[in-house]
């Protein structure tokens, strides 16, 4: 019993975000690496990308990065551990050009809830799968 619960307190550690994830929408694939003391997210595909890798960040609120490749961009960043999930980071919506504070929440080994806010209680929450 008690190596049970060591397991699952092990799948539970904010480190259990660290690998490659499926998003929800598009088939996104977001890879999380270490980061200094937080982690990162860089997006490495997605439905978009596979049929145009050469597509552009043309909604970026900021215009002097309209012109960047998608492919690579830091989508996840600036996250503070906490005991179990990543928190007071931000998500980067390529969709919408905007940049949203979140939350990053292993929930066991496969799954990850990614939350990003507007602000408290706009919020949208994804469950992304690991990707083997």
């Amino acid at each position: 019993m008690i190596m049970l619960m060591a397991l699952a307190a092990a799948a539970l550690s904010p480190d259990a975000a660290i690998g490659r994830w499926k998003t929800e929408t598009k088939n996104g694939i977001v890879e999380v690496t270490p980061c200094g003391g937080s982690i990162c997210g860089k997006l490495v595909g997605s439905d978009g990308l596979r049929a145009n890798p050469e597509l552009r960040d043309v909604n970026n609120k900021d215009a002097a990065l309209r012109g960047r490749k998608l492919m690579g961009v830091q989508i996840l960043g600036g996250f503070t551990r906490a005991s179990d999930s990543w928190t007071g980071g931000t998500i980067y919506n390529g969709e919408d050009g905007g940049t949203y504070k979140a939350t990053v929440t292993p929930v066991d080994a496969d799954h990850l809830r990614v939350k990003g806010c507007i602000i408290w209680p706009l919020c949208k929450t994804q469950t992304w799968t690991r990707l083997r």
